[in-house]
């Protein structure tokens, strides 16, 4: 019986499961949306909430905190200048899941998890020269 045994297994031992969800958080931390399954994509985003409010907090005993989770010194500066700060005025939920695919290979539920305040990137508009064709010339005609 599973009694009062909180979390998926995921078919990984104790050290392996939390070193694939600190990989996971930091990944979408610092990328901000991540492609992954749905059952690592519902485990994952209790641990990004946390951190998210361990950066709101702003102290330095919760950067340390976030710090011996996360393991990227770049990654938790930009969650305490950058991300923090975009969620001063929300008290939860800075994470949301939206079903993509089926993998192919296992026909496994792919989700896209996200921030909920994600900074668009910017996308480069390419020259239209490849849209606008050049006019077709006539040929000349001998009467």
């Amino acid at each position: 019986m599973r009694h009062r045994k909180k979390g998926r297994q995921l078919g990984r031992q104790t050290k392996h499961r939390g070193a694939l969800f600190r990989n996971l958080v930091t990944s979408l931390l610092d990328q901000e949306r991540i492609e992954t399954t749905g059952a690592k994509a519902k485990e994952v985003r209790g641990f990004t909430d946390r951190m998210i409010t361990l950066g709101k907090e702003g102290t330095l005993p919760a950067r340390r905190r976030a710090l011996g989770f996360l393991r990227s010194k770049a990654v938790v500066s930009k969650l305490f200048s950058d991300v923090a700060t975009r969620f001063k005025d929300r008290s939860g939920g800075y994470t949301r899941i939206i079903k993509t695919r089926r993998r192919i290979g296992d026909a496994a539920e792919m989700v896209a998890i996200e921030l909920v305040s994600r900074q668009e990137p910017t996308i480069k508009k390419k020259s239209d020269a490849r849209t606008t064709q050049p006019a077709p010339t006539e040929t000349a005609t001998s009467p």
